[in-house]
């Protein structure tokens, strides 16, 4: 009997994990879906070509209990590089939290991409919990013409947002958002415990769950311009 119990104990320490690990490896599928959905609609290619990093939160939903809630767990991927200029790295994952998101949620699942336009945009996101419009200067992504002359110095934002609800994306108002790691999440993909920081400078590899997202970016926009 007293074998049977260590057995089982063995068998489910080895099962969460690989449950933790799959359920990573659904987001960032779902996040590389997203982005790839976006480009093909109102996410302009010249948007992502000046961005340094790239925050996906696929299938928010609006939260029953409380007041206009939300919360959703997504993926960061930040380009390589101490000048964050290079191709895409490993991606860290992150949660976002937004009690006013509510009035922007229907009955549907929404997707939101942010494009993080400036170092200090990233710096802020990459050190922890980061609320759009406080700690960075956030705005609703421009599309179509507007995105075609968009100037980064005269926008001063340091996060353009856009949302995907019933197949259509459109720039959005993220303001009040709060952002931050997901650090079990992170410990699953990766195996251990590490900052996002560590994660996008290189102190891991892209695990294979990232390579279709990575790979999207890559052939898309391979470096900033």
């Amino acid at each position: 009997m007293k074998k049977q119990r260590v057995f089982a104990i063995v068998c489910l320490a080895l099962t969460v994990p690989l449950s933790a690990q799959k359920k990573e490896a659904e987001r960032l599928g779902e996040s590389a879906a997203v982005v790839q959905a976006a480009l093909a609609g109102d996410l302009p290619l010249n948007i992502l070509d000046k961005a340094d990093c790239i925050l996906v939160f696929p299938n928010v939903k609006k939260v029953a209990i409380g007041i206009g809630g939300s919360y959703g767990r997504g993926t960061l991927v930040c380009r390589i590089g101490t000048a964050l200029n290079g191709p895409w790295g490993a991606p860290a994952m992150y949660s976002l939290d937004q009690g006013s998101l509510g009035v922007q949620l229907g009955s549907t699942s929404t997707d939101f991409v942010l494009v993080i336009m400036s170092q200090k945009g990233a710096e802020q996101i990459l050190n922890g919990k980061t609320k759009l419009g406080s700690n960075a200067a956030a705005a609703a992504g421009p599309t179509g013409a507007a995105a075609t002359s968009y100037n980064a110095d005269a926008m001063k934002a340091d996060v353009l947002t856009y949302s995907q609800s019933k197949g259509l994306f459109a720039g959005v108002s993220l303001t009040g958002a709060s952002i931050d790691t997901d650090n079990d999440a992170n410990k699953a993909l990766y195996g251990k415990e590490m900052s996002a920081k560590n994660i996008v400078s290189g102190g891991s590899s892209i695990v294979p769950a990232a390579k279709p997202l990575v790979d999207l970016l890559n052939k898309k926009s391979p470096s900033r311009k």
